[in-house]
C-alpha cells in the first residue's frame, strides 16, 4: 500500500475518497468542495473493500459519512493507520465516547458530531491534514530518537564487549569499532550489530 506522510495543504489538487452510501449527499460533498484544492476521486460505499478502494485510487485524504463504523471498516482503518498512514474525517450524527476511542486508535484524525455542515467541510478537511501532519511529524521524531537509543545501546554492548573479551581500555575500544567502520564503509552501529553477533556465536 503506498505511503503518504507528507501531505501538504499546498499540493495543487489533493485527492480525496469518500465513503457515502447516499448519492445526494455524495454529490454534496463534490459541490462543497467544489473550486478547491480538493477533488474527489472516487465516492465508495460501505459494500466495497476499503483497501481495495485505497490501493486503486491512492488518495490524499479520506472521508467516511456513515451511520456507524462496522468491523470490516474498523479493520481496514487500522491496516490503513499502520501501513500507509493518511488523514480520515469521519462525520457523524451521534456522540459515542467509546466509538471515538475505538476510531481514532483506528487512524481516524478527525471525528465530526453533528451531521455535515458543508460550509465547513474543506476548513474540517485543512484542519484534518494539519494535524495529521504534525502527528507524523511527532512520531517520525519518537522513532528516530528510540532507534538511536538503540544504537547507542547496541555500541555500549559491543564496547563492552571487547573490553572484557580483548582485554582493551574503554576508549580503545571506541576506536577500535570506529576504525573497523572506516575501513568497511560502515556505521559504527553495523559494526558492533557485527561484533555482537559474533559474540554470540
Amino acid at each position: 500500500m503506498k505511503s503518504s506522510n507528507t501531505l501538504s495543504l499546498s499540493d495543487n489538487k489533493v485527492k480525496v475518497l469518500l465513503v457515502e452510501n447516499n448519492k445526494r449527499k455524495a454529490n454534496e460533498f463534490m459541490n462543497a468542495l467544489d473550486r478547491s484544492n480538493y477533488h474527489i476521486v472516487h465516492v465508495s460505499n460501505t459494500g466495497v473493500s476499503l483497501l481495495k478502494e485505497v490501493d486503486m485510487f491512492l488518495p490524499d485524504i479520506i472521508i467516511i459519512d456513515i451511520e456507524s463504523p462496522d468491523r470490516d471498516m474498523l479493520d481496514s482503518l487500522n491496516k490503513i493507520s499502520s501501513t500507509a498512514p493518511k488523514p480520515i474525517v469521519m462525520f457523524a450524527e451521534q456522540e459515542d465516547t467509546q466509538l471515538i476511542d475505538i476510531l481514532v486508535k483506528s487512524g481516524v484524525t478527525a471525528y465530526v458530531v453533528g451531521g455535515v455542515n458543508l460550509n465547513r467541510v474543506k476548513s474540517i478537511l485543512d484542519t484534518a491534514i494539519a494535524r495529521f501532519t504534525q502527528y507524523q511529524g511527532l512520531k517520525d521524531e519518537l522513532e528516530t530518537t528510540k532507534q538511536k537509543l538503540t544504537n547507542q545501546r547496541v555500541v555500549e554492548q559491543a564496547k563492552l564487549w571487547l573490553i572484557q573479551t580483548k582485554k582493551l581500555s574503554e576508549k580503545d575500544a571506541y576506536h577500535s569499532m570506529r576504525k573497523m567502520a572506516m575501513d568497511n564503509g560502515q556505521k559504527i552501529e553495523d559494526v558492533a550489530k557485527n561484533i555482537l553477533a559474533l559474540a554470540s556465536l
